[in-house]
């Protein structure tokens, strides 16, 4: 393990240099991976272990948008890609990656495949930490082991491809085999992990619903949406706003901090901007202080995994989001990015 020191807290990590790909394979040589769910985890996790060399089914639903791009993607029908029960049937790694309401619904044809010895594999803790609510309850004789990347699907293949990786969280909730170490750290270099930071099923979840409806998404697109119109109610034009407040963070500001940090990106811009920042976060900071407690007390008490269960679960689900979904897109900041983005040189080039 390699060893990052955060001030008076030393953390263990393990890098690809200490676990290679070789290493990796070596592990998993007799293993049969199968990938259950194509949707958002499943794409990139599937064909990243492929690509490197390990052994790879896919078990989706048939007759959907999803067993489809499994077929585009390459998975042949009787060969790699099975429906689900005959997927987990021929699995010892069985990579439960439907979403949280799919595995609920799914988790009864599943389990019974779940034969001793054989390893159940997450990329969320929800379904064990709030099992009281999902029904998720492995049985015992098996390990369950979880690899989180720190973004998306799409991201994780993208990365993949530039020889790059996301980095993962990992866990082991159940080590029935005394194999479980060697199984969830191998899948998750397989998987494209640049590096990979312990953490357990229920720390995962919470820091992940926490993070979604925070910063990363539910809290970014909330201030996106305040800006915007603030600038849009003191008269500034919507190619204006919406640059000054998504256009020149995303593609100019963020790239510096994921580069070497955000006092580094500080630095690099002009004095009357840092004077400014450095005044106002400490606000910002205060201001949403209180909300991210309340947020995280909503997380950690199971309210927030009911109102996902609940609604995820019901039968017009689809239809509702597709719904949100549309009247976000129709929203002046966003109709304002779509234009914009034409703009970009890349997007003229093409």
């Amino acid at each position: 393990m390699a060893d990052i020191q955060f001030g008076d807290e030393l953390e263990h990590v393990i890098t690809r240099d200490e676990w290679p790909l070789e290493k990796a394979l070596e592990y998993l040589r007799d293993e049969t991976i199968a990938i259950i769910g194509y949707g958002v985890q499943g794409p990139g996790q599937a064909l990243n272990l492929k690509d490197n060399g390990f052994n790879v089914i896919v078990g989706q639903r048939r007759g959907g948008k999803t067993w489809d791009k499994a077929v585009s993607d390459g998975w042949v029908e009787g060969e790699t890609l099975f429906d689900i029960e005959e997927a987990v049937k021929r699995g010892t790694i069985i990579q439960y990656l439907l979403s949280d309401a799919g595995q609920i619904a799914q988790w009864d044809a599943v389990k019974k495949h779940l034969n001793p010895g054989k390893c159940l594999y997450f990329s969320h803790g929800f379904a064990i930490t709030f099992s009281e609510d999902t029904g998720v309850i492995p049985p015992e004789g098996i390990d369950v082991v979880l690899v989180a990347p720190k973004g998306s699907g799409t991201s994780l293949r993208r990365l993949f491809l530039e020889g790059k990786g996301l980095n993962s969280s990992y866990a082991i909730h159940q080590d029935a085999t005394g194999r479980a170490k060697e199984r969830v750290v191998s899948l998750g270099i397989g998987v494209g992990s640049g590096y990979l930071f312990e953490t357990d099923f229920k720390k995962e979840v919470l820091s992940d619903l926490t993070g979604e409806r925070g910063i990363l998404m539910g809290a970014i697109a909330g201030v996106f949406e305040a800006q915007f119109n603030c600038l849009r109610s003191r008269g500034h034009s919507p190619s204006e706003a919406f640059n000054e407040t998504v256009e020149e963070l995303t593609q100019s500001l963020m790239p510096l901090v994921a580069e070497n940090g955000m006092d580094w990106m500080y630095a690099n811009t002009s004095t009357t901007a840092q004077r400014g920042a450095l005044d106002w976060r400490h606000k910002f900071r205060d201001t949403v202080a209180p909300l991210f407690e309340q947020l995280y007390d909503s997380v950690e008490c199971g309210n927030e995994a009911r109102i996902v269960i609940e609604s995820c679960s019901a039968a017009d689900y689809r239809d509702r989001l597709e719904t949100e979904l549309a009247a976000m897109a129709n929203e002046e900041i966003w109709r304002a990015g779509s234009a914009v983005r034409k703009l970009r040189p890349e997007a003229s080039e093409n």
